[in-house]
């Protein structure tokens, strides 16, 4: 379990100083933790001793526990396919029902880390004719972002999904006015250029939303909605399966909820297209 899931399994219990050091950590996660206790305590503006009984309360037994926690939360997010083979439980018979049951338990657990509220506010925001929306991914997830402009595109104007290369960006990101949406996919490993861009979009006034794991993208810091999607199959390669269902969901939501202009957006894509008939002539 991780700090962050720990200190939401408590929230219930928390008092009302210890949940605003709650929202001090969590507006700049894991890194406000890693800091000294008293500069930690200071930006909170709590105790000392408020921290340290909240770190008895969610089940650290000190300050050094809870940073050492922190700390490999950081080091599993860079974790390269080399090390996550290592002690890895093998398929056990059939490899692809095997596989296939991993990733059908880690896509039933998607409802567990994103709440209904918090999809259907990214829906709404995909979905507002009056923000651009622009996406990117980093050099796997990228499919991921490639794939919701796709069906976006189909549904609605104004939507960019942005190229690698790090040098057209500034045409993008002049482009961006606040209010618009900045989509970025950013699984361990993260890019750097990701966190730089993220940094870049919300100083125009751009949302930005992630799609990210657990141990979440240094882009979070930048985000106005963070959706940490499970993705350890226990295998060489991470699984984007329940990041796939979830881009796709909110594809069918937003059509469905906004099915007339869907409708009628789709009919003239359909018309425009390059048929067959079309290259043949």
């Amino acid at each position: 379990m991780t700090v962050r899931e720990r200190i939401a399994s408590s929230a219930e219990n928390l008092t009302a100083i210890e949940r605003k050091l709650t929202a001090a950590l969590l507006a700049d996660y894991p890194y406000a933790g890693l800091s000294p206790i008293q500069d930690l305590a200071s930006h909170a503006e709590v105790s000392a001793p408020s921290i340290s009984r909240f770190i008895a309360k969610i089940g650290y037994s000190g300050y050094q526990e809870f940073q050492r926690n922190l700390l490999s939360e950081l080091k599993e997010g860079q974790r390269s396919p080399i090390d996550i083979h290592v002690g890895r439980r093998p398929l056990q018979g059939s490899f692809l029902a095997d596989f296939m049951a991993r990733a059908s338990s880690l896509m039933a657990g998607v409802a567990a880390a994103v709440t209904d509220d918090q999809f259907e506010r990214i829906c709404s925001l995909l979905a507002d004719p009056r923000r651009e929306i622009h996406l990117i991914g980093g050099r796997v997830s990228n499919a991921l972002a490639a794939t919701l402009s796709f069906h976006l595109r189909q549904l609605r104007g104004g939507v960019y999904h942005m190229p690698t290369d790090t040098e057209v960006w500034p045409e993008y990101l002049l482009r961006m006015k606040p209010g618009d949406v900045l989509f970025v996919a950013d699984f361990r490993r993260y890019q750097p250029t990701m966190l730089r861009l993220a940094k870049k979009a919300q100083a125009r006034g751009a949302r930005v939303v992630v799609m990210t794991d657990k141990w979440l993208s240094p882009v979070a810091r930048h985000a106005a909605e963070v959706l940490p999607v499970p993705i350890e199959s226990g295998t060489l390669w991470d699984t984007y399966a329940p990041a796939l269902a979830v881009i796709e969901a909110m594809a069918t939501k937003i059509a469905e909820d906004n099915f007339e202009q869907a409708q009628t957006r789709i009919r003239a894509w359909d018309a425009a297209r390059f048929t067959e008939q079309d290259t043949s002539k």
